[in-house]
């Protein structure tokens, strides 16, 4: 990681969130599951986009979550694509239903949405999967992909739920240096 800048920034309902941003390019900002902080694929991606993370805080209401978001997609500015996983990929998808300014979306193996979220995503989708995982996960996925509007699936040979961050970065570098359509 070339550079790195440390920083809070303030929820809606003023709970501070401390952020790191590492690298330097279009912005990307990745939302973590309920376990990790992805420190190592943060690495990675920051040879190509400035890359924002940010410790989500502990078990709070959807709404909240997405305003915390909200504030972290303020700061890491215009257009910034949110890449996520596990439950970090719910919560994503979620704000993008809600109207979050998200310029691409990606997700790793999330948990199942209600449909009525699904349909209101209207954000560019890539949705993720490992082929180890088990084959549930797996067709969460492609069923994910093929009801979300703009979404397309990529399964990673070998991987499992947890993913190696050096076959995951190049797959979200090609997909967030397509074109917008």
């Amino acid at each position: 990681m070339d550079e790195m800048s440390r920083g809070r920034v303030v929820s809606r309902d003023g709970t501070e969130i401390a952020y790191e941003r590492h690298g330097r390019g279009r912005a990307v900002v990745l939302v973590g599951g309920a376990e990790g902080s992805g420190r190592a694929l943060a690495g990675l991606l920051a040879r190509r986009f400035s890359v924002v993370t940010y410790q989500r805080r502990g078990p709070a209401p959807v709404e909240r979550e997405i305003e915390d978001l909200a504030a972290v997609l303020e700061v890491a500015g215009p257009g910034a694509a949110v890449h996520a996983t596990e439950t970090g990929g719910v919560l994503a998808l979620a704000g993008a239903a809600a109207g979050l300014p998200v310029g691409a979306l990606s997700v790793y193996e999330p948990e199942p949405l209600a449909d009525g979220l699904v349909a209101a995503v209207h954000a560019r989708v890539l949705v993720v999967d490992g082929g180890a995982s088990p084959a549930v996960t797996r067709s969460t996925a492609r069923a994910l992909a093929a009801a979300l509007p703009r979404a397309r699936h990529r399964t990673l040979t070998g991987q499992t739920h947890e993913a190696a961050p050096h076959v995951l970065a190049p797959v979200l570098e090609e997909f967030l240096e397509e074109p917008a359509p």
